[in-house]
């Protein structure tokens, strides 16, 4: 008989997978596979997650699990955000230690075995505007723009900010960068958040750049 992470690997496509998934493949009670699972994470070939949510080990995994794609996965609606975004752009030249995603539910931390994962609720109109999608091995995550990434580390980091200084004096960030943002990308935000925070940021934002006169 195949043993449990062979079935796995069979059956499922993917690398990290549900408890839905298991259903599909093992009979049985919920207790019966939660047993099959707890002895399959003793025996390091699976990891647990998160409750219902679980990977194959390294060892076993068929591609090198991304931890962006893994966001999606442990909390969502979501997309990667702040800092972590900033970094995945090469807008700060920080290393960054942990997954920081934006996300339409309330603020919520995990630590999980890969990492740690946080989330932060952005409330706008438009919660995907200025957000990308990035294929990858397990299917993709989606990814804030820098500049969207920005505006989210604002509203979240509560920065009174309205001009460049901060930006390159705090954030490192390259003013070579600021080139690439759009009086249209501007406009979009402006409309998509109702923080005053952040629509003095914009404000400001638009003068700096020679928009506005």
């Amino acid at each position: 008989m195949k043993k449990a992470t062979e079935m796995i690997r069979d059956n499922i496509p993917k690398d990290i997978f549900t408890d839905a998934d298991l259903m599909n493949i093992f009979s049985g009670t919920p207790d019966q596979r939660y047993g099959l699972m707890k002895r399959a994470v003793a025996s390091e070939e699976i990891i647990h997650i998160r409750r219902g949510l679980y990977g194959l080990a390294p060892k076993y995994a068929r591609h090198k699990v991304s931890l962006y794609e893994l966001a999606q996965h442990i909390y969502g609606p979501s997309y990667v955000s702040l800092e972590s975004a900033l970094s995945y752009h090469g807008w700060i030249p920080e290393a960054v230690y942990s997954v920081t995603s934006a996300s339409m539910k309330k603020s919520q931390d995990f630590d999980t075995p890969l990492g740690r994962f946080c989330f932060k609720r952005i409330p706008s109109d438009i919660f995907y505007e200025g957000v990308d999608r990035v294929e990858g091995s397990g299917g993709g995550f989606f990814m804030a723009s820098p500049f969207k990434a920005l505006v989210d580390y604002i509203y979240i980091r509560k920065k009174d900010w309205a001009d460049l200084t901060p930006l390159v004096e705090s954030l490192r960030i390259d003013e070579d960068y600021f080139e690439e943002i759009s009086e249209q990308e501007i406009d979009i935000l402006k409309q998509n958040y109702h923080s005053r925070r952040v629509q003095r940021f914009l404000d400001g934002m638009k003068k700096e750049l020679g928009y506005e006169r």
